[in-house]
């Protein structure tokens, strides 16, 4: 089962999207800010993070760039979830590390497929 770290702060995004990937099969470990996010990725090796751009401690584009400069997290694909949409937002996202780039309200069968796109076959 792939492994997701989901890093949100906002308790009703995070449990929804936490209860839907869980009943998609997924194994999903929750953090609620960038700099615990960060720790959790390091301690546990997940197969993608979906990383909140908007984060207190730590925000996402510092996270981001923290998990790719970290040798344990680097080839670990990162999706981008922000409100923002604005253009250049999602070039800003990929700059600061992230894989690919998705905007809130999350809309979850587009998630899904970006997922399933950067985890290939599993």
């Amino acid at each position: 089962m792939p492994s997701i770290l989901l890093v949100e702060d906002n308790e009703m995004n995070r449990d929804m999207l936490s209860r839907r990937l869980s009943r998609k099969g997924f194994d999903v470990a929750c953090a609620t800010d960038g700099a615990a996010g960060v720790e959790l990725a390091r301690e546990t090796s997940p197969d993608l993070i979906l990383l909140d751009m908007s984060l207190p401690v730590m925000d996402g584009w510092t996270a981001a760039g923290v998990l790719r400069e970290d040798p344990k997290t680097a080839q670990v694909p990162i999706i981008a979830l922000t409100a923002h949409a604005m253009a250049g937002d999602r070039d800003k996202a990929l700059a600061a590390g992230c894989d690919e780039y998705d905007t809130k309200p999350v809309d979850f069968k587009r998630l899904i497929a970006k997922i399933e796109a950067l985890l290939g076959s599993e």
